[in-house]
């Protein structure tokens, strides 16, 4: 099966001409004559500029490889404009699937024999078509509101698993043949993704993350989240909230309608933060496909976010950890830096520490007090990366999501308002963070959080300190019992050792003694007593102590 996907692999990345993308030069001739042997591979799509043929053979080769498409989509600084402008009709561009075999999901799904019967209009031209599931538009009966019903592609899970697999198997090879391959933890990484896009095949739990995330920013003026109603979801069917807004990369229609771009720039670092570090619930699918800006209010513009099936969170010494590390990055102390990652074990403790301020310096501090514009983040990446082989930094396969999430952050930044100063819109939020961890404030914060706790537990506080203070009363003689008890088994312990030093020598002095001229009675007696003496070194051994 893997051999079989493989080869499949390598056939689209023929057929749309990918390898002819790779300069000649760059190929051993060994990999230049195999391509000349598969000479019934030809590139069918010659025509095509390369942007529309990467995009096409991502497009062919399924999901997993669509939302890496997505990704690479929103980093117009590490890709030409052509070739990023073809990727991005990987957000919701994708071919849909029959609508016949749409329709029947529903009905099976909401166990009907006519869509009729839940909706009175339902549009069969897809509103959009993504990696995972395509989208119609309808109008509930209950209420009559405008609602997208989201349908899972069918036999989507077989084509995942599969990818996964071949993933897997590419992690392993890597992580065992790359010098950088346990450092990097391919394997780990594969795990992490695996979970995210499996766990993106359940629509109920999709539902279930927009929810949370509706309560977590009700009455927002950053983010608005779409209604999702739940009794018409299924593992595979999903009705929401129909939204209207722009999409964030229709940049022109956001301009035409005067929308204030700074603040919108600056609402989506917001968002960000306020997911990651106060509800340690973050949207991690956020590329340009899933987020749209509403109509009203242009000057004061709204964020309206869909598509919730990739979710991360964060553990309270990740937060911690982070946001420390943002603070130092901000402050430009490169000291606390090295030391947080020293401290945390994402390089070893031994690591020197001069040694590595001095290299997280060079690295970082020609990014500060630039706009967004005119920062080479391809560039600082490369250097980070060298950094991080020379001291032996390990990957930590638990934040790739919110790893992949600033990715898709920046490159929003990048294409509503370059000249945002990313770091001077973060910090604030993270400071205030930190003070309500720290301090008094936190101390008074945690107690009336615990109160409800306490109170309960108060009327039991006198019995529990009558029992410990007899326990205490009671110790030093519970102490002397115990040494007691320790030196009883110790004694046991010498005398089975003694028996056992006696056996062994009558039984040896048994084996000798029939070499001299006497009766056999003798070594058998002596034979007999060592054995005896065996027995009863195993039977104080094994007696268990009073």
């Amino acid at each position: 099966m893997r051999i079989l996907r493989l080869y499949h692999i390598n056939k689209v990345l023929l057929e749309h001409g990918l390898d002819e993308l790779i300069p000649g030069r760059w190929l051993p001739w060994y990999v230049r004559f195999l391509r000349h042997c598969i000479f019934w591979i030809p590139n069918r799509h010659k025509d095509k500029s390369a942007g529309a043929r990467i995009m096409l053979a991502l497009q062919a080769l399924g999901p997993v490889f669509i939302k890496f498409g997505q990704m690479l989509s929103t980093r117009r600084d590490l890709l030409p404009p052509h070739i990023a402008n073809e990727l991005a009709l990987l957000q919701d561009r994708v071919a849909p699937f029959d609508t016949e075999r749409a329709q029947h999901i529903i009905r099976q799904s909401l166990q009907v024999t006519s869509l009729d019967e839940v909706f009175s209009e339902f549009d069969t031209t897809p509103l959009a078509s993504a990696s995972i599931a395509q989208v119609h538009a309808a109008r509930l009966k209950e209420g009559d509101i405008d609602v997208v019903v989201k349908v899972l592609r069918p036999d989507i899970r077989k084509t995942i698993v599969a990818d996964t697999e071949l993933m897997m198997t590419l992690a392993k090879v890597l992580q065992k043949w790359l010098p950088d391959g346990k450092r990097l933890r391919p394997v780990e990484v594969v795990k992490e993704y695996e979970k995210t896009i499996v766990d993106e095949l359940d629509l109920t739990r999709e539902a279930a993350n927009g929810m949370q995330l509706g309560r977590n920013f009700e009455g927002s003026e950053a983010l608005y989240v779409p209604t999702i109603y739940s009794d018409y979801c299924r593992a595979n069917v999903l009705v929401m909230e129909r939204i209207y807004g722009i999409p964030i990369s229709n940049i022109e229609a956001l301009i035409e309608q005067n929308t204030n771009l700074r603040i919108l720039a600056e609402r989506g670092v917001e968002v960000f933060f306020t997911q990651v570090f106060r509800d340690s619930f973050f949207h991690a699918d956020m590329h340009p496909g899933n987020i749209f800006v509403s109509r009203e209010h242009p000057d004061n513009p709204q964020y309206i976010a869909i598509d919730f099936g990739i979710v991360g969170t964060l553990n309270q010494e990740d937060k911690r950890y982070l946001a420390e590390n943002f603070i130092a990055f901000f402050n430009r102390d490169y000291r606390k830096v090295a030391q947080l990652h020293a401290d945390s074990g994402w390089v070893p403790s031994d690591t020197n520490i001069d040694e590595f301020e001095v290299a997280i310096r060079t690295v970082c501090e020609p990014i500060f007090q630039k706009p967004l514009a005119e920062i080479s983040f391809g560039n600082v990446l490369v250097q980070l990366f060298n950094t991080a082989r020379r001291f032996n930094m390990v990957v930590q396969p638990q934040l790739v999501l919110l790893q992949k999430t600033l990715l898709y952050v920046e490159g929003l930044g990048r294409q509503l308002y370059p000249q945002l100063d990313l770091w001077q819109t973060a910090k604030p939020f993270l400071e205030n963070w930190l003070r309500e961890q720290i301090g008094v404030k936190a101390m008074f914060t945690k107690v009336k959080a615990n109160l409800p706790f306490w109170s309960e537990k108060l009327p039991e506080m006198p019995d529990l300190l009558y029992d410990t203070l007899k326990q205490v009363k009671r110790f030093p003689e519970k102490q002397q019992q115990a040494n007691l008890a320790l030196l009883q088994q110790h004694a046991r312990a010498q005398k089975a050792l003694h028996f056992s030093i006696v056996g062994a020598t009558l039984v040896i002095v048994s084996a000798i003694v029939p070499l001299y001229d006497v009766h056999w009675t003798v070594p058998a007696c002596i034979g007999l007593t060592g054995m005896m003496c065996w027995f009863a070194a195993w039977w104080k051994g094994r007696k268990a102590p009073e």
